[in-house]
């Protein structure tokens, strides 16, 4: 509690920068890794970037409440259980963070993602970015809104039941990698339609570092069609429905406590 105080709102930004840095390392990384070397497969993506999770959350949730992700900073805010004026730089800090870990991740995979692929093309642009069907299934875009929506409503779902102070709440340490089992399941079930975004500055950021570093139609989609705006809209409409549900069907019912601790997401006691 002292170093959320100590730190400030500058504290809580690094935390969130510095955490986010983290889930993209692996996450990017590991995509990086099976789609350039033919190193891993989709159960190895989905296992790293649920531990990127974990690790993220490790490094900042006691400083910044571990979000790293926009769609729980807004998700948050409309539900009144975090200050607006905190919303942008904390937004910030993610994108940034999954920014700067994406240039690292394009810097040293340099030379394989050459080799696969000269002109770095649509065929590795799935590394950084997701696509509707995963660049090759016939999923539209409004399909993959459709899933990004319903994915990140999941994630929101059970994040707020993980970490409702009223709830059955696992000790302090376990709930970081509780919740990246949630996203390794997510990642097992839900990445056919869309990649399994469910996170805007996973998506933006990692895609503006591959457009700037030599993929041209990063901000497209294997149609031709502008595609960067679902992994930002989906996700943000997905957050907000997640935890509404959480409320509506499990949190009203649950017992009146005392505030959460930092880093949990609190919500309405029951009248």
């Amino acid at each position: 509690m002292e170093r959320l105080k100590a730190g400030g709102l500058a504290g809580e930004v690094l935390a969130e920068f510095a955490g986010t840095l983290i889930l993209i390392l692996f996450g990017v990384g590991v995509v990086a890794q099976v789609a350039a070397a033919g190193i891993g497969d989709h159960d190895s993506i989905a296992w790293a970037w649920g531990l990127g999770v974990v690790l993220g959350v490790f490094v900042s949730a006691r400083i910044s409440g571990g979000h790293l992700n926009p769609a729980v900073t807004v998700a948050l805010a409309v539900f009144r259980d975090f200050s607006w004026r905190k919303v942008a730089p904390y937004v910030l800090a993610q994108t940034a963070g999954a920014f700067v870990a994406a240039l690292l991740v394009r810097w040293n995979y340099s030379e394989v993602l050459s080799a696969a692929d000269p002109g770095h093309t649509i065929k590795t642009q799935g590394v950084f970015s997701t696509l509707p069907g995963n660049g090759t299934l016939p999923v539209s875009d409004l399909g993959a809104l459709r899933d990004q929506i319903i994915g990140t409503a999941i994630l929101l779902f059970l994040v707020a039941a993980i970490t409702d102070a009223r709830n059955l709440v696992p000790p302090q340490w376990a709930s970081p990698i509780i919740v990246g089992a949630v996203v390794v399941g997510i990642g097992m079930a839900w990445g056919t339609d869309a990649g399994y975004a469910i996170n805007p500055a996973r998506d933006f950021g990692p895609r503006l570092a591959s457009f700037l570093t030599g993929y041209d139609g990063a901000w497209l989609d294997q149609y031709g069609n502008p595609y960067f705006w679902v992994p930002i809209v989906g996700p943000l409409i997905g957050g907000v429905v997640g935890v509404g549900l959480y409320r509506l069907l499990v949190g009203r019912f649950l017992p009146t406590a005392g505030p959460a601790e930092p880093g949990r997401i609190p919500v309405e006691a029951k009248a």
